[in-house]
């Protein structure tokens, strides 16, 4: 895609939401919509913002159920037409054929791998053995056997992803501009780096939604790729 940056856009309020969406839209290539704005708004949210940005949709709703559960999700929300749609690749491989397979024909699915709000501490504290970039290489090779477009890393780890799939679809959260605060993500990066180590979505919430100028801020990141 010409613009890769999908604004993270989980706003309490349609109303607001809507907003800002027509403020950035000339400087952004996609919209994502994570589970609170889902939760708040439903399909009635989705298809207005929808409407309104004209721009594409990513649900990030990082589906996790048995396979039959999540196969009905993705097929409940087809009517959406959905650019991307999340599930975890922690629910294994039945699961995400079973999601693919469910999925609209414009869809992109992709898996989750690792959090980017968890680091190595976090993975033993669960059970997870080894380092976090060996279990997202482990998770991506799962996803990519089971069909899926590609997964959701951190940009510390998509680079030896990309070497490892080079066809794949690859989506990085957790972007800082260079100097910004980390907030609640701990394995960070900036879009330029991302963007050059492979990753064809670049996804970015407050260094745009909470700048002063989100459009200039968009503008701004827009420049840099």
């Amino acid at each position: 895609m010409s613009n890769p940056v999908f604004l993270a856009l989980d706003l309490p309020r349609l109303p607001d939401a809507v907003t800002l969406a027509n403020k950035v839209r000339a400087h952004i290539g996609g919209i994502k919509l994570g589970l609170e704005f889902f939760c708040a708004h439903g399909h009635h949210g989705v298809l207005e913002l929808a409407h309104e940005a004209k721009l594409p949709i990513f649900l990030d709703l990082k589906l996790h159920d048995i396979p039959n559960t999540v196969a009905g999700a993705m097929r409940a929300i087809g009517t959406l037409e959905p650019s991307i749609v999340t599930v975890h690749a922690s629910g294994g491989r039945a699961m995400m054929e079973d999601a693919k397979a469910a999925a609209g024909e414009h869809t992109k699915v992709v898996a989750v791998t690792t959090l980017t709000s968890m680091d190595e501490r976090d993975l033993t504290a669960t059970g997870v053995v080894g380092s976090t970039h060996d279990q997202v290489l482990r998770l991506a090779e799962l996803a990519d056997r089971s069909g899926l477009d590609g997964i959701v890393c951190s940009g510390q780890e998509v680079k030896a992803v990309h070497d490892q799939w080079r066809h794949g679809f690859f989506v990085v959260p957790g972007l800082r501009l260079g100097g910004g605060s980390p907030g609640d993500q701990k394995r960070v990066t900036t879009p330029r780096q991302a963007r050059d180590d492979g990753a064809s979505v670049l996804v970015i919430g407050r260094p745009i939604s909470r700048a002063d100028d989100p459009a200039s801020a968009a503008r701004e990141i827009e420049a840099t790729l």
